[in-house]
C-alpha cells in the first residue's frame, strides 16, 4: 500500500497519496456503516436472534427486505391479523408469501389475491414462512397444493444470513 502511494507521488505529485488516503478513509467509513445492525437489516441481512425477536409484521418486513436482496420486486400487503407479500422477479415469476404464526394450522384457503396476477402470466408460487418446524401433515398439505413451498425456522435463519432463496427451496425454482 505504501509502495503504491509512493509511486503515485513520484508520478502524479501530492494529489495521488492524498486521494489514496481519502479513498481509504471513505472505504473504512463505508465498511463500518454497513456493519451496523440497522444498515445491515435494511440490506436484508438478519442474525438468527434478530429474526426470533420479530413479531409477524416485523417478520413480513424482514422477508420483504430479503426478497429484495435476492432481486425480487416486493409489495407488502399489510393486514392487522395476517400480512402477505406479493413479489415478482426479473424473469416474471410471481411469488405469494404467507406467514404462519407458531402453533397455528396451515391455511386451507385458496391462493391469496388472485386478482393481482395476470391471466397470461406463469402460475405463481406460494411460500409459507414459519419460524418453527413444519410437521408431516404440513408437508403433505403443501404437496397437495402444488406450487407451495414451506420455509421453516432453520431455512429462514440461513436466508437471513445471506443464502439466496433459490438455494434454499428445491420446488421448481
Amino acid at each position: 500500500m505504501v509502495a503504491v502511494l509512493a509511486a503515485g507521488y513520484r508520478a502524479l505529485g501530492i494529489g495521488a497519496p492524498l486521494g489514496g488516503v481519502v479513498l481509504l478513509a471513505f472505504l473504512v467509513a463505508l465498511g463500518v456503516r454497513r456493519r451496523r445492525p440497522a444498515a445491515r437489516r435494511r440490506l436484508g441481512y438478519y442474525s438468527p436472534g434478530e429474526l426470533l425477536e420479530l413479531d409477524t409484521q416485523g417478520l413480513a418486513l424482514a422477508v420483504a427486505r430479503m426478497l429484495r436482496r435476492d432481486g425480487w420486486r416486493v409489495r407488502l400487503l399489510p393486514a392487522p391479523d395476517r400480512p402477505r407479500l406479493c413479489a415478482r422477479d426479473s424473469s416474471g415469476r410471481q411469488l405469494d408469501v404467507a406467514f404462519r404464526p407458531v402453533a397455528e394450522p396451515l391455511p386451507d384457503e385458496d391462493r391469496p389475491h388472485p386478482h393481482m396476477h395476470h391471466r397470461d402470466a406463469e402460475p405463481h408460487l406460494q411460500l409459507v414462512v414459519h419460524r418453527g418446524n413444519f410437521g408431516d401433515r404440513d408437508v403433505r398439505w403443501a404437496l397437495r397444493q402444488g406450487k407451495t413451498c414451506l420455509l421453516d425456522g432453520s431455512s429462514l435463519r440461513r436466508w437471513g444470513q445471506g443464502t439466496r432463496l433459490s438455494e434454499l427451496l428445491t420446488h421448481g425454482w
